[in-house]
């Protein structure tokens, strides 16, 4: 069978062969520290369960509207403004997880031939979006800065153009953990406003933040109307397989995504959201003291690494750092899960080679097990 281009132009995720292994592995009896995943390791918070077993019972089960349940938007525009973004809650599509906001949001702006810039490290799924919807892709590599936006911005400078649709900037970072900085953000609106370039602020990480100021794209002057705002419940609420995000843009970008909301997944599922009604109002704690334990492992891991001679970049935010390794970093990942039965994942499916990230979203005992196994096995 002769498969359509946009599908043949995408790789399969280069993190599936490690998952796989890992997977393998285990069905064998051997014990793996995980630190590959990409999500928070707490159950989600009761008042959250609580919440959907409530809509279910009340007989939330059938279909919710396409953009979402009224309740639900009109919470996360006040959670928006609360920002200071200048958002209502007719500016807001929930979708199931902000994977969904995301490939929305490609589909919509991008056509074939449009260049779309990437800042690597970047999530695996940004290229593969861009691609699927016809996109060149120009990536910009942050890695010789420590990951950092603001010493790079000659870099994206020269990197942009009046030809350039789409710019994504994700903070806090996945895969690097790095926060930028608001001069990092305001040479991005300067460039934005200077090109007429649409941008994404993804901000999915947004509240697993250690201290460093979160800036939001959309409430710099100039940026509200070119700007599509992604968050979702995934991480902050640890509810990763609720499958609830949202997109937040302008009334003519609301219109058009809408469309392929309506035309696909139909709409997020309907008990699921007034969970995330829930999530907004009354979690406040309970995001703190997961984060406040993020920190101590983000620590506490750095410390381990240090007595190793291992100094990665500190992250700011997010449960994730980028480990230097060889330049081979997919036959480091393969090998250091077989020989020491630690799964992380390779740089290079980020576009950052050389790199291995790993997750902190686990606990000391087993952050101390990895580091310990592969130092044993001659990793660090």
């Amino acid at each position: 069978m002769e498969f359509a281009d946009r599908i043949t132009r995408v790789e399969p995720s280069a993190t599936l062969a490690v998952s796989n292994l890992a997977k393998e592995l285990e069905a064998e009896g051997e014990d793996v520290v995980d630190l590959s995943v990409g999500e928070p390791d707490f159950d989600t918070p009761e008042n959250i369960v609580a919440a959907a077993e409530e809509s279910v019972e009340r007989g939330d089960t059938g279909y919710a509207p396409s953009n979402g349940v009224p309740a639900l938007r009109e919470g996360i525009a006040e959670k928006l403004q609360a920002d200071g973004l200048d958002y209502n809650a007719g500016n807001v599509i929930v979708t199931p997880g902000a994977k969904q906001a995301l490939f929305e949001t490609f589909q919509t702006i991008v056509n074939d031939g449009d260049e779309v810039v990437l800042l690597d490290p970047a999530w695996v799924s940004y290229e593969a979006m861009a691609k699927m919807a016809g996109g060149d892709l120009t990536r910009v590599d942050l890695s010789e800065h420590d990951f950092q936006l603001e010493p790079a911005l000659d870099d994206l400078a020269a990197a942009v153009s009046d030809e350039t649709k789409l710019l994504v900037v994700n903070s806090p970072n996945n895969p690097t953990g790095a926060v930028y900085s608001r001069t990092a953000m305001e040479g991005v609106r300067d460039l934005a406003v200077e090109h007429d370039i649409t941008v994404v602020s993804d901000e999915i990480y947004q509240h697993i933040n250690y201290g460093a100021e979160h800036v939001s794209l959309a409430a710099l002057d100039g940026m509200y109307e070119r700007t599509v705002t992604i968050n979702g419940f995934s991480k902050a609420y640890s509810m990763t397989g609720w499958r609830l995000g949202y997109l937040a843009a302008p009334a003519d970008i609301i219109a058009e995504a809408g469309k392929i909301q309506s035309h696909s997944v139909s709409s997020a599922t309907h008990f699921v959201q007034y969970a995330g009604v829930e999530a907004l109002a009354n979690t406040e704690t309970a995001v703190d003291e997961m984060v406040e334990a993020f920190a101590e492992r983000r620590e506490f891991l750095l410390d381990l690494l240090a007595e190793h001679g291992v100094e990665p970049a500190t992250p700011d935010g997010a449960f994730y750092m980028m480990l230097p390794v060889d330049d081979d970093d997919q036959s480091w990942c393969t090998n250091a899960l077989e020989d020491a039965h630690v799964a992380t994942v390779p740089g290079s499916a980020f576009g950052a080679p050389g790199f291995a990230r790993v997750s902190y979203a686990n606990s000391k005992q087993r952050l101390a097990e990895a580091v310990e196994r592969l130092d044993s096995e001659g990793y660090l």
